[in-house]
C-alpha cells in the first residue's frame, strides 16, 4: 500500500511490525518476519533515512508515529508532484511551439500490430489530464472489454470519461456488465445507430484511430497529435454525442427475483435496464442474452411494465418511462 510513496515491500513490512512491537532490534525483526538479517538492516536504514524509524544507542528501532512521519512523506511526494505537473506544462507549451515548424510526418505516428495499438490505447489515456472520448466499436482487437486498466486509474486521478456505443457493441457478450462497471465508475456512456470509426481522444492533445488491417495482415492505428485532423476528430466526437441516446442501466445489483405477490409497485433496477437498452435500440433477444433472461420472463415483465404505465403498445411504455423518471430521456441540443 505504502509502495506509492517509494517503500519496498520489506521497508512495509518492517514498518508495520515496528508499529506494534516498539524498541525491537534487527534480529528480533527478521526473526518474526522471516527475513535475512541483511534484508531486515537495509529495510532499517532505509526507514530511518526517511524519518520513518528512530534508532537508540543499543541498536533497538522504534516506528515514528504515522500521522507524523508519514505525513510528511506525503507532504514531500505531492510537492514533488506539483513540481512535475508545473514541468509538464512548460516542456507540452515548447513542444507545441516546436510541432508548429514541423512537417505532418512528425504530427502523425502509424502503429502497427495488436501489442503496439494496445500499448498506444493505454498510453493515450495515462495522458489525458482533463478528459477522454471514445468511440466504440466492434469488434474488439487490442483490447477486449474489461481489460481497459488505464481507464480506472484516469478515473482516479480525477479524469472524465465519455463514450460513444455502436449499437452492435450491445450483442457483444459480457458488455452490459462491463457497462454497468464503467457507470459505476463515473463513465457517461451513450448509443448510436452507426459509428463511422473507431476513435480515441485525450484532451485536444492526442488521438488514435485504429485502421483496417494491414496486407501482412496486422491490424494498424493512428495516433495523431495537435492538428487540423486531430480538431476535426474532436468536432466529429462531439457532434455525435450530442445526438446520442443515452445510457443510463442502473448500477444497483438485483436482489432474487420477487414473486408475483411481492412485486414494487415501480419498475425494478433489471426493469429499468431493460427499457434502456430498448430505448437505446437493442433488439428483445440482445436485451433478453445480455441480462440473463429467458424470452418467457423478457415478456412477462414488459407485460407487467406496460401495465404499470396503463399503456398498450411499446411506444406509449417508452414515451411513459421517459416522462416519469424511469429512464433518461434522449438529448436534443444539449451535449
Amino acid at each position: 500500500m505504502l509502495d506509492v510513496l517509494g517503500l519496498e515491500p520489506d521497508d512495509e513490512r518492517v514498518y508495520r511490525a515496528l508499529l506494534g512491537r516498539p524498541s525491537s532490534t534487527a534480529v528480533t525483526l527478521s526473526e518474526l518476519l522471516s527475513l535475512t538479517r541483511d534484508q531486515a538492516d537495509d529495510a532499517l536504514s532505509r526507514l530511518v533515512t526517511w524519518g520513518l524509524v528512530t534508532g537508540s544507542a543499543d541498536d533497538r528501532f522504534t516506528a515514528a508515529p504515522p500521522a507524523m512521519a508519514l505525513g510528511a512523506l506525503i507532504t514531500q511526494r505531492r510537492d514533488g508532484l506539483r513540481a512535475a505537473e508545473h514541468a509538464l506544462v512548460a516542456l507540452a507549451e515548447e513542444h507545441r511551439a516546436a510541432t508548429t515548424a514541423t512537417g505532418i510526418g512528425d504530427l502523425i505516428e502509424v502503429v502497427t500490430g495488436v501489442d503496439a495499438i494496445r500499448h498506444r490505447y493505454l498510453q493515450v489515456q495515462q495522458a489525458a489530464r482533463t478528459q477522454v472520448r471514445t468511440f466504440i466499436t466492434a469488434p474488439f482487437v487490442a483490447l477486449p472489454p474489461g481489460e481497459n486498466t488505464a481507464e480506472p486509474l484516469a478515473l482516479g486521478r480525477g479524469v472524465r470519461f465519455r463514450a460513444v456505443l455502436d449499437r452492435a457493441v450491445l450483442e457483444e457478450p459480457g458488455i452490459i456488465h462491463d457497462a454497468i462497471d464503467s457507470l459505476r465508475n463515473g463513465v457517461q456512456l451513450r448509443v448510436a445507430d452507426q459509428l463511422p470509426m473507431k476513435l480515441m481522444l485525450a484532451d485536444t492533445e492526442l488521438g488514435l484511430v485504429p485502421l483496417a488491417t494491414t496486407p501482412a495482415g496486422e491490424p494498424g492505428a493512428v495516433l495523431l497529435h495537435r492538428s487540423g485532423l486531430l480538431d476535426a476528430m474532436d468536432t466529429l466526437f462531439e457532434t455525435v454525442w450530442r445526438t446520442a441516446h443515452p445510457l443510463a442501466l442502473p448500477v444497483d445489483e438485483d436482489g432474487p427475483e420477487p414473486t408475483v405477490e411481492l412485486e414494487p409497485e415501480g419498475p425494478t433496477a433489471l426493469d429499468q435496464r431493460i427499457l434502456a437498452l430498448l430505448l437505446a435500440g437493442a433488439t428483445d433477444l440482445t436485451v433478453a442474452t445480455q441480462l440473463g433472461l429467458s424470452p418467457r420472463t423478457m415478456h412477462r415483465r414488459l407485460r407487467r411494465l406496460m401495465d404499470l404505465a396503463g399503456v398498450r403498445t411499446r411506444m406509449q411504455l417508452g414515451g411513459h418511462a421517459v416522462r416519469h423518471g424511469w429512464v433518461e430521456a434522449s438529448p436534443t441540443r444539449q451535449p
